[in-house]
């Protein structure tokens, strides 16, 4: 129903739908128009060139679960996201505002030049060219985004993007072997859903978490024991039920019912949240995002693998030798002027045009903060 109700609105502009293979078998007779899907042999490397946009119907869970499917490569498509869900921190858009949505994405333009893309990181996704004419680009773009550039509708009428850094995820054997590559989830809950595009070969094998990293000690009845290093250098031994590193993104996820604080998306930062330390005097802390953090089970950890998790699902146990390393991702510019990293997430705007401070652009993020989390209201107090 879904596909059938933005089919209009996409197929008209010259565009293709492509569903994971298992949602393609249920809605393909359904629908008066070919869908496409992936192929198992295609993923690696060519499959993420033909994608120029995601779009996510459902919840925060829903675009974790399409940001994940690139968490082997280096850049993602920019995503679209519908409300359809519970919560919805991160859902931008109502799915009765998706014709709306697709309006402003495809006539407004998303061709952010890459300057626009770096300070700051959101920007308005329109390039203002001639009264009714296609907007010129100054600078280089991510490859694909000039599938969906268009026609300006005037400066009130504008999508942004709002670039959400990631962490870089490394899994290292005790030989010093990063394994990340051969590290898949582990949850048998989702059995059909298909696993996260395998990385190029020649690659570094990392993966890449939008939210945050986490690792506990499961069903073990005992605490677990973890070494922290901060830019190589010891930091303190963690006992705890477990350790959360997260993105600003994830700051209002798992590290804040941890007790993490909340981090701004535009704060170039990661942050360190014990869950429930066994010292009160273990508090969370905000580092810089090009820190290099690396955890690893204490000698005295009581012998047994801890369970490790890449924004929500269950990757592999870390045992006795291994590491897990951690930095933040940035935006790295490559040969040709090509721009990789960060997950592009279009946002609505404001309609005031191109802001010039910070704060009109936090809008969305400071009504996030009032409307869903309920910031600081007061006990007993209805709204």
């Amino acid at each position: 129903m879904v596909a059938l109700r933005c089919y209009r609105d996409v197929r008209r502009r010259g565009s293709n739908l492509i569903f994971e293979r298992h949602i393609a078998e249920a809605v393909h007779g359904k629908l008066p128009f070919p869908i496409y899907t992936s192929d198992a042999v295609d993923v690696s490397d060519r499959f993420p060139e033909k994608v120029d946009l995601v779009s996510t119907f459902g919840g925060d869970g829903t675009i974790l679960r399409a940001a994940s499917l690139f968490s082997y490569q280096e850049s993602v498509p920019p995503i679209l996201s519908f409300s359809m869900g519970t919560l919805g921190f991160l859902g931008e858009w109502k799915f009765e505002e998706y014709k709306r949505a697709w309006r402003e994405v495809y006539m407004s333009g998303s061709d952010v030049q890459v300057e626009d893309l770096v300070e700051p990181h959101t920007q308005t996704a329109v390039l203002q060219g001639r009264a009714g004419g296609v907007a010129e680009a100054k600078g280089g773009l991510r490859p694909g985004w000039e599938r969906v550039r268009g026609k300006s509708m005037g400066i009130s009428r504008t999508s942004k993007v709002l670039l959400r850094h990631r962490l870089r995820v490394g899994i290292y054997d005790s030989h010093g072997n990063n394994i990340g590559g051969k590290v898949m989830p582990t949850s048998a809950d989702e059995p059909d859903l298909e696993p996260p595009m395998r990385p190029s070969r020649g690659s570094q094998q990392c993966l890449h978490a939008i939210n945050e990293v986490s690792i506990d000690r499961g069903v073990h009845p005992h605490l677990a024991m973890i070494d922290i290093y901060v830019n190589n250098h010891f930091l303190t031994e963690a006992v705890a039920d477990g350790l959360i590193i997260s993105t600003p993104t994830g700051s209002t996820a798992y590290s804040l019912s941890a007790g993490g604080p909340i981090v701004h998306p535009l704060v170039k930062s990661m942050i360190i949240t014990p869950i429930s330390a066994r010292s009160l005097s273990f508090r969370p802390l905000v580092l810089p995002l090009n820190t290099k953090v690396v955890l690893k089970l204490s000698k005295r950890n009581r012998g047994r693998e801890l369970p490790v998790s890449i924004d929500g699902k269950r990757r592999a146990g870390v045992g006795a030798g291994m590491e897990i390393r951690i930095e933040g991702e940035s935006l790295v510019q490559g040969a040709g002027g090509v721009w990789a990293g960060g997950v592009p997430c279009i946002i609505r705007a404001s309609g005031k045009g191109e802001p010039e401070g910070i704060a009109e652009d936090d809008d969305s993020w400071v009504g996030g903060l009032n409307g869903l989390l309920k910031f600081n209201y007061p006990f007993g107090e209805v709204h």
